[in-house]
């Protein structure tokens, strides 16, 4: 006997949890493991289950469903079910990712489930490549980031951040008095930031152009960044021309 499939639903609308779990009645092969109603739940649950599946909504308290795709790393296996349908043509575009639109028949998710079942079944890159698609969609708007640690996960707006550091094989943010670690490399993050307002100011350092007070020089071929809250960041000449450039 072939094993179960198992099926995580998050959706912050208890009637819409109910109806997957009613349409799912008719899918003897599929298991219910959990179910989330906010995007931190789902993190966790994720995270923990390794579910098969996920019946993701978008639009949640607290996190996105494209917030908790990013923190997790989750690609595969996912089928979105909302009511807001501006993410719906690209993915429809891919196929690959399916896209229930509220409100949908029995008809039109036994259709999803049957897709996300040949998707498992051939183990295709075709839906990760869609999920990062949509990814990228939404860093393009980026508004804060999103930072897991020690199973917690920290919103950092990005109004609040000063600098960011690059270390290694991570990046230390910088922002309201605190430091945060994040996974990721300093010239992917500058790519997802507003380039008015960030600037590349050394190899290892990505400044918000609110945070500088001034630029004093250090020596002759030196200078350093100083910030409203004290820190000091280096600049490379390069990184001068940049905050010049922005500034004039």
């Amino acid at each position: 006997m072939n094993k179960r499939l198992q099926v995580l639903i998050v959706d912050d609308e208890e009637l819409a949890r109910r109806l997957s779990l009613e349409y799912l009645r008719s899918h003897p092969d599929i298991e219910v493991v959990g179910e989330c109603e906010t995007g931190l739940e789902a993190v966790d649950a994720i995270s923990k289950l390794n579910p098969d599946m996920v019946l993701l909504d978008i639009q949640m308290p607290q996190l996105s469903g494209l917030e908790v795709l990013e923190i997790t790393g989750r690609r595969s296996g996912v089928i979105f079910t909302t009511a807001y349908d501006q993410y719906a043509l690209k993915a429809f575009d891919l196929h690959a990712v399916d896209y229930l639109l509220k409100p949908f028949s029995q008809q039109r998710f036994d259709d999803a489930l049957t897709k996300a079942r040949k998707l498992l079944a051939q183990e295709t890159s075709s839906s990760t490549q869609a999920i990062e698609t949509l990814l990228t969609q939404q860093s393009e708007k980026l508004q804060r980031l999103l930072i897991r640690d020690r199973g917690q996960v920290h919103v950092v707006p990005l109004a609040s951040i000063d600098y960011v550091e690059a270390q290694d094989d991570y990046i230390l943010i910088h922002a309201a008095g605190k430091s945060h670690m994040k996974t990721q490399s300093l010239s992917e993050l500058e790519a997802q930031l507003d380039a008015s307002k960030f600037v590349r100011v050394h190899r290892s350092f990505l400044l918000q152009l609110n945070a500088l007070q001034a630029i004093e020089k250090t020596s002759k071929d030196s200078q350093v960044a100083v910030l409203k809250n004290g820190a000091q960041v280096p600049v490379s000449r390069a990184g001068y021309e940049r905050i010049k450039a922005l500034l004039n």
